[in-house]
């Protein structure tokens, strides 16, 4: 039987790119954090980094998916430069008060279950990493172990917690 692959879920905002209070809405606002070494070294000890945010600006149409694939593609690229490599993207394009309840929208861990069976992954040996108490809830609820750090604060300074 082949082993599960582990992995490192990371929330967008406040963690891969600065925090910008409301939405990043526009590429041009869209400041990548310098996470490269951290990252590099889960990478590196085998870890799959999957990102998983919540867009609710699509809901609320403050900005389209073609402008979110591109703050994704740029923040792939700019990663890519450094030797990190994303497994993937899951973003949540709902907002309660305007499309209604969905199943992905974090605390809920819809997005963190989908990686989880399309990676193979045991979660019983993965992390979620994000700036908000609903992200680690949404670890919690999908079997994973949620850290929680300040918005904008280094992954580095959190490696110790990650086996």
């Amino acid at each position: 039987m082949q082993e599960k692959n582990k992995a490192v879920f990371l929330d967008r905002d406040g963690v891969l790119n600065q925090e910008m209070g409301d939405y990043v809405r526009r590429l041009e606002d869209f400041h990548v954090l310098n996470n490269f070494e951290a990252l590099k070294t889960l990478q590196d000890k085998g870890y799959l980094l999957i990102v998983a945010t919540n867009q609710g600006g699509l809901a609320k149409g403050w900005y389209t998916e073609d402008e979110l694939a591109k703050m994704h593609q740029h923040l792939r690229e700019v990663y890519h430069e450094h030797g990190v490599e994303f497994t993937d993207f899951y973003y949540c394009p709902h907002h309660p008060e305007f499309t209604g309840d969905c199943d992905c929208r974090k605390p809920k861990p819809g997005m963190l279950l989908k990686g989880i069976e399309k990676y193979n992954i045991d979660p019983s040996r993965s992390y979620f990493i994000g700036d908000r108490e609903r992200d680690v809830e949404a670890g919690t609820l999908a079997g994973v172990t949620g850290i929680l750090i300040d918005s904008d604060q280094p992954i580095s300074s959190v490696l110790g917690l990650i086996d």
